[in-house]
């Protein structure tokens, strides 16, 4: 099992930036990737970004693609996401997610996928 702690969140106004990171620890050789999600009050937990720990792929939900970066530091077992240019609908409780199956595809942008998490951070933007 991977253990999963994520910092970073906090308020900001419109337009701002924030950097969330996730620390990794534990069984993290298993880990084959890693992603954010994020979850609003009222609604269903959605993919943000992806990343794997095997080459440069990085994958990124529609609505932040160009505002959002993710990165990772193996050697650290660190992964940050770089959020910019926020708007008051990226609002949420933002999660760490790793994966220890190759994943291909669509595949990475499906919860189900995802076998360990952490607590969450909150984000809240405001206008």
């Amino acid at each position: 099992q991977v253990q999963l702690v994520e910092s970073g969140g906090g308020l900001v106004q419109a337009g701002g930036s924030l950097r969330l990171s996730c620390a990794a620890s534990g069984r993290t050789f298993s880990i084959n990737g890693m992603g954010w999600f994020r979850q609003a009050p009222g609604k269903e937990r959605e993919f943000v970004a992806a990343i794997s720990w095997t080459n440069v792929n990085t994958y990124y939900a529609e609505s932040v693609k160009g505002r959002f970066t993710i990165a990772r530091d193996n050697a650290k077992n660190m992964m940050w996401l770089d959020m910019n240019s926020l708007k008051p609908e990226d609002t949420a409780v933002y999660y760490c997610a790793a994966v220890g199956r190759p994943l291909f595809g669509p595949t990475w942008y499906v919860r189900s996928m995802y076998d360990d998490w952490g607590q969450g951070t909150q984000v809240t933007v405001s206008s």
